[in-house]
C-alpha cells in the first residue's frame, strides 16, 4: 500500500474515533446544547443591542442578557412547582373529606349522558356517602397512581435540569458567538458550497418564526390564562395556565381550559366570573393565538399544523419537559430544509 494513502486512512480512521468520543461524551447534553444555540441565536439581537448600549461590555451583555432568559424560562417553571406544592395540600384536604363523608350525591345531568350516563350515576350513588366504600375502590388505582406521580417527578427534575444546563451554556455561546458563526459558516461553505450563506438564513428566520410565533405566543397564552383564572378565583390556577400552554398547539385547546373554567364557574353559582373568565379567554387569550401567531409566523415560515403538533409530542417523549420547545424547532427545521432541497428551483429564485 502506498505509504502517503496509508496515513490518509489511518488519519481519517483517528479523526472518525475522535469524533464517535466526541459525540458519546456530549451526548446526555446534546438536548441541552442543542436548545442552548436556539437559545443564542433567537436573543442574539437583544445582546448586540445592549453590547452596544454598555459600551462594548460583552460580558455584561451576556450576564443580563442570560439573566432575562433565567427570569423568562425558569420562573413560570418555579411558580408551577409552587402552584403544585399547594394544591397538592389541597388535594390531601380533600381527600381527608371524602373518607370522612364520602362522595356527594349524583349530579342529575350525569344519567342524561348517552349510553354510559345511567351506568355512571347508579355506579357513583353506591359510593355516595360512603367513604370506606370509596376508599377501597380508589386503592385499586394507588400503585399506578404512584409509577405516574415518580415518573412524572423524574420528567419535570430531568427537565428543569436540562433547562438551567441550557441557560448556562448560551451565555458562552453569548460570549463567543462570533467565532463561533465564522466557524460554522466555513464548515457549511466546504459542505454546501454557494448555498451556505442562503441555508443559514433559512435556518434562522425559521428557528425565529417557530420560537416567536408558537412558543412564544403559547407562553403568552398560559400567562393570560394563569392570570385570569387568579382574578377570577378558580383553584389550580397555575396548573390551568400550564395546561393552556401545552394545548395551545392545538386550534382549539386553550378554549377547552378556560371554557371549562367558565363553566365551573356557572354551576357554583357564579355567573359573572363565569362572564368574565369566557369574555377574557375569548378576547385576550385566543386574540394572540388568531392574530399574533398567523403574524409572526409569516415572518418566520409557514409550517403545517402537523408538524408542530408532532414536534411537541415526540419532542417531549424524546427530551422530556425541555422537548417542549425543541422538539417543534427542529423538525420544522428539518422540514424547511428538506423543502428547499427538494426544490427544483435556482437559489436566487427560491430566496
Amino acid at each position: 500500500m502506498d505509504p502517503f494513502r496509508a496515513d490518509r486512512l489511518l488519519a481519517i480512521v483517528a479523526l472518525t474515533f475522535l469524533g464517535v468520543g466526541c459525540v458519546y461524551v456530549l451526548w446526555p447534553f446534546m438536548s441541552s446544547l442543542a436548545w442552548a444555540a436556539i437559545l443564542a441565536s433567537t436573543c442574539w439581537p437583544l445582546l448586540r443591542w445592549l453590547d452596544r448600549l454598555l459600551g462594548g461590555r460583552r460580558v455584561l451583555a451576556s450576564s443580563l442578557v442570560t439573566a432575562l432568559i433565567t427570569l423568562v424560562v425558569l420562573g413560570p417553571v418555579t411558580a408551577v412547582a409552587f402552584g403544585l406544592a399547594e394544591n397538592v395540600a389541597q388535594l390531601g384536604r380533600g381527600i381527608n373529606n371524602l373518607v370522612d363523608s364520602g362522595l356527594p350525591d349524583a349530579p342529575a345531568w350525569l344519567r342524561e349522558l348517552p349510553l354510559i350516563g345511567q351506568s355512571l350515576f347508579e355506579y357513583w350513588q353506591r359510593l355516595a356517602h360512603d367513604g370506606k366504600r370509596l376508599m377501597a375502590e380508589l386503592s385499586k388505582l394507588a400503585d399506578p397512581a404512584q409509577k405516574l406521580a415518580l415518573t412524572t417527578g423524574r420528567l419535570v427534575g430531568k427537565g428543569v435540569i436540562d433547562i438551567a444546563l441550557s441557560v448556562f451554556l448560551a451565555f458562552f455561546l453569548f460570549l463567543h458567538g462570533e467565532s463561533l458563526a465564522v466557524r460554522l459558516r466555513v464548515a457549511l461553505s466546504r459542505l454546501a458550497g454557494t448555498r451556505a450563506s442562503y441555508l443559514i438564513e433559512i435556518t434562522q428566520g425559521t428557528v425565529n418564526g417557530v420560537i416567536y410565533g408558537i412558543l412564544g405566543t403559547a407562553l403568552a397564552q398560559g400567562v393570560l390564562a394563569a392570570i385570569g383564572f387568579l382574578i377570577a378565583g378558580v383553584p389550580a390556577a397555575m396548573l390551568l395556565g400550564v395546561v393552556t400552554f401545552f394545548f395551545s398547539v392545538v386550534p382549539v385547546g386553550p378554549p377547552l381550559v378556560w371554557g371549562g373554567a367558565a363553566i365551573w364557574l356557572f354551576q357554583q353559582g357564579e355567573l359573572a366570573w363565569a362572564v368574565f373568565v369566557a369574555a377574557w379567554g375569548f378576547f385576550l387569550v385566543s386574540t394572540v393565538d388568531n392574530v399574533i401567531k398567523p403574524f409572526i409566523i409569516s415572518r418566520g415560515s409557514r409550517l403545517p399544523f402537523a408538524v408542530v403538533l408532532l414536534g411537541v409530542l415526540g419532542g417531549v417523549l424524546a427530551f422530556g419537559v425541555i422537548g417542549v420547545f425543541l422538539g417543534p424547532t427542529l423538525l420544522a427545521l428539518g422540514y424547511r430544509l428538506l423543502s428547499e432541497w427538494t426544490n427544483s428551483a435556482a437559489p436566487d429564485q427560491a430566496a
